[in-house]
């Protein structure tokens, strides 16, 4: 019995073995799934050793960079370091410091440089004195450097890091650096724990392929991988399983087998198999079809209520029987799919069109056109926008009832709805209010079963119903908490009412819109803001002056205002003053910078500056706001500023100009001719550093001097030599006065949409005569007095001005007195007859008279009081050889 128990067992375990084998056999389905797994395991554990192998020297280099810059850092501020680098050697103080850091932070060296590189410090004493091996340029900027080399000591990381001294200034470097094997030695330690896991799956992989093959064995009962080929190769496993009918017809036209599936596609009676297909009830395209033999692919064909997509193939190829096999699929729900998806890729088209097309511009009514054309006859057979006035002008969305009809889109144009520009007052039962009360779109699929929306106008509505409009859809334009307005979509044509399907479109069609709308709107608020910035910082009237007849125009930008601008100023002496300025730019920027820079020259011309003086306190003005703006951070700098100024004296018909940056000025002589005169082309403002220079003009009384900004010359399209060409032959063909010289040069511009703002100016000499002029010289003589006060008195008797005869006497004694006793000769008296009287004196002192209070005892001091009591304007202008003074007094 023992004997028997030991063969027992012994087969037992060869049985095992047996089994065993032939599960990790190559061959069994087993043995496959075995070979699987360890190739996988295999790969996976390949790929953890790189991955490890990998992190490893990406974390020893990361380290190994901290470490280097730390150390560095640490010993480069250390007390004394920058000290040592002045000491007679620098060696001998930090050589003992360098190790002691090296060996207590575990890097490889610390080398102390100076800024030529040669080394202080080294781990190797015959190092030192040579000169280092790595980049230094930008540590010399102030900068850390990192960065990995391969050194005397094998491939590692160095940082170089500046010493700088109090002031900032890099006065030595220091390098610390570290090989990456010193900072690693992971891989190392977790290589053995890897391996480990690896052999443990491989066991495991190994013990269940064995445990899976003993029970596909038990469950099978033996059978082998041929046996089982056979029984899944049944045809009922294959026939009955599938959810596709299939027919298997004779050569001769018997049915010789259908499935399950078939049968209950065809309806097929219980007795088929075996009868002719003619003879099963099949509609006649189905059964001629399966009679016949022939190929078909995806024929469809209605049998009952179904649509079947039937496909045939031959049986007797390469030497079978004759007959044929046709599939049978429903395709009934594949075709209801079909529409749908049809349906959704047509609504994912449209959205797609309204994220590109709505919002094209800025222009509130414009996007909402483009909602209303998009949607028609896509969506909905019309469609209307309604907004709050406050919307249509920038503002902000009141909260009442009254709304304007501001887009209008339908397939025909006399549909009874409201047209566009109506304002509607909205009743509460309205599907419009509720919409914008509730914030959520209103679905009304039957209008003629809603007795709020016909609530609204019983009259209109009636008509709209008449019309054939049955089902509409109100959905409110949101931007975040504001609401905009109410869209509506209106159906007429197709006979289904909205569903609410089509109500989640409208809700997202019109979200998409509503952005662009609010964008517009925004841009439409701070658009206005701005042109009325920019209106209020231009001049409104010009001033009233007699030596120049004056047109001119302000075109702004389309795409938004700009810093063009222009004045004109009378200055003493009948003189009057021309500036064109641009500032580079659009919007509240640009406009506010060209309203300093325009307040700025009136304050500047009031000290009766030359042209070139001027500018050169406007180029200091605009660095300082440079300044400013760039020190505050929150404003952009100016960019770009540039400015003519013209000075143009009726008496002398002299004109000065300096230019900044600004296009020269053209010139009408009174034959027409046209010339650009050469005027020295000075630095825009802001630049500084360069001055500006002047060109004196002598012009013709009746010539016509125009002034323009860049915007009216030059453009994107065309350079400005082109422009100044154009120009010329613009001013060439225009008429005498400036207005019409304004109108000819702004008609025959080339684009008809503006890029930039243009500024004009066109400005007609006049010359005063010498009837309205006098002049005498004056000795240095108090006596002198009493004669100027005799030829004054005859010049205003000759012009009927007897009564400013006192007050003009009195002026000129007061300033000619003060030019014999503290100016120099010569001394000229000059009257003129203008607007106002204007009385001058000139001598060659540069020292200007100050208006001070005389006290009751002083003898003196009260001359400039009186002027300025008897003149209405009284002030100083400095000339290259001397000065003028100068009082104005208006005409009875």
């Amino acid at each position: 019995m023992a004997r028997l128990s030991q063969r027992d067992a012994g087969r037992s375990r060869r049985g095992r073995v047996a089994e065993a084998r032939a599960a990790l056999g190559g061959r069994s389905v087993a043995g496959q799934v075995f070979v699987s797994q360890v190739v996988i395991v295999l790969l996976l554990v390949v790929a953890a050793v790189v991955a490890l192998v990998l992190q490893v020297r990406h974390d020893s280099t990361i380290e190994a960079r901290n470490r280097s810059v730390a150390v560095a850092e640490a010993f480069a501020n250390a007390p004394g370091t920058r000290e040592a680098l002045d000491a007679p050697d620098p060696t001998a103080v930090l050589q003992p410091r360098a190790e002691a850091a090296r060996k207590a932070t575990g890097v490889d060296f610390i080398v102390v440089l100076n800024t030529d590189g040669i080394r202080y410090t080294h781990p190797k004493p015959d190092r030192i004195g040579k000169k280092f091996v790595g980049t230094l340029a930008p540590s010399l900027a102030g900068k850390v450097v990192t960065e990995e080399v391969d050194g005397t000591i094998g491939r590692l990381v160095q940082a170089v890091v500046p010493i700088k001294a109090p002031d900032g200034k890099v006065v030595g470097l220091v390098s610390a650096g570290i090989t990456t094997e010193h900072v690693g030695g992971t891989a190392d330690e977790q290589m053995p724990l890897l391996l480990g896991a690896a052999a443990g799956g491989l066991a495991l992989a190994t013990a269940g392929t064995a445990l899976v093959s003993r029970r596909l064995r038990r469950q099978t009962h033996g059978l082998g991988p041929h046996e089982m080929t056979k029984m899944y190769e049944h045809h009922d496993a294959v026939l009955h399983a599938v959810r596709e009918g299939v027919l298997i017809v004779s050569g001769d036209g018997v049915l010789l087998l259908a499935n399950d599936e078939a049968e209950r596609l065809l309806h097929l009676p219980a007795d088929a198999e075996g009868r002719h297909v003619l003879e099963l009830g099949l509609p006649a395209d189905t059964a001629d079809l399966l009679s016949s033999g022939r190929v078909a692919t995806d024929e469809v064909h209605l049998v009952g209520d179904r649509l079947l997509a039937v496909n045939q193939r031959l049986t007797d190829l390469e030497g079978g029987p004759a007959g044929s096999v046709a599939t049978l699929r429903d395709s009934t729900e594949l075709r209801a799919l079909s529409g749908r998806a049809e349906t959704a890729r047509e609504r994912l088209n449209m959205l797609y069109d309204a994220g590109v097309g709505i919002g094209t511009s800025l222009d509130v009514t414009r996007t909402a056109e483009e909602l209303a054309e998009l949607a028609v006859p896509r969506f909905a057979d019309f469609v209307t926008v309604d907004l709050f006035d406050a919307v249509l002008s920038g503002g902000q969305p009141d909260s009442g009832t009254d709304l304007r009809r501001t887009a209008f889109s339908g397939i025909r144009k006399d549909a009874p709805l409201h047209s566009v520009g109506d304002r509607m007052r909205l009743v509460a039962s309205s599907p419009q209010i509720r919409a914008l009360h509730s914030g959520q779109a209103v679905l009304e699929a039957r209008l003629a079963e809603s007795p709020g929306w016909r609530a609204q106008d019983l009259e209109r509505t009636a008509q709209v119903l008449e019309f054939g409009i049955h089902s509409l859809i109100a959905v409110p334009l949101r931007a975040g908490a504001l609401v905009l307005g109410v869209v509506n979509f209106w159906r007429s044509e197709k006979p289904e009412p909205f569903d609410t399907d089509e109500l989640a479109l409208a809700e997202e069609l019109v979200a998409r819109a509503a952005v662009s709308i609010d964008n517009a709107r925004r841009y439409t608020r701070e658009h206005t803001m701005a042109v009325t910035l920019q209106r209020s910082l231009l001049p409104r009237n010009l001033p009233e002056q007699n030596a120049l007849d004056i047109a001119y125009r302000y075109l702004p930008a389309q795409a938004g205002v700009g810093g063009d601008w222009f004045d004109v100023l009378p200055l003493s002496g009948a003189r009057v003053a021309l500036i064109v300025g641009d500032v580079v730019g659009h919007g509240l920027y640009a406009a506010a910078t060209m309203g300093r820079l325009r307040t700025a020259v009136h304050n500047f011309s009031a000290l009766d500056l030359p042209p070139d003086e001027l500018l050169v306190l406007l180029d200091e003005l605009v660095s300082r706001i440079d300044q400013d703006e760039t020190q505050d951070g929150d404003s952009a700098p100016v960019t770009g500023a540039t400015c003519l100024y013209a000075v143009y004296d009726p008496v002398s018909r002299i004109c000065t100009v300096a230019r900044a940056g600004h296009p020269p000025p053209a010139l009408i002589h009174p034959d027409g001719s046209v010339e650009f005169p050469d005027v020295p082309a000075g630095p825009p403002l802001g630049l500084g550093g360069l001055p500006f220079e002047t060109a004196d003009l002598e012009l013709a009384e009746g010539s016509r001097l125009v002034l323009y900004t860049d915007g009216l010359v030059e453009d994107r399209e065309r350079d400005i030599d082109v422009g100044l060409e154009l120009l010329r032959t613009a001013l060439e063909r225009a008429g005498d006065s400036p207005e019409d010289t304004c109108r000819t040069v702004l008609d025959s511009r080339l684009t008809s949409r503006a890029v930039d703002d243009i500024a004009l100016i066109v400005a007609r000499t006049r010359a005063l005569g010498a009837d309205q002029v006098a002049e005498w010289d004056v000795p240095s003589d108090p006596v002198a007095v009493a004669q100027v006060r005799a030829d004054v008195t005859r010049q205003l008797s000759r012009w009927g001005l007897e009564e400013l005869e006192f007050a003009t006497e009195l002026i000129l004694s007061e300033l000619v007195t003060n030019a014999i006793r503290y100016g120099g000769e010569p001394i000229r008296v000059r009257v003129l007859r203008d607007r106002s009287l204007i009385c001058e004196v000139f001598d060659s002192s540069s020292t200007s008279p100050h208006l001070r209070y005389a006290a009751m005892t002083d003898e003196g001091g009260r001359g400039l009081f009186l002027v300025a009591q008897l003149a209405e304007r009284w002030g100083t202008r400095y000339t290259p050889e001397g000065k003028v003074i100068w009082a104005e007094q208006p005409l009875p």
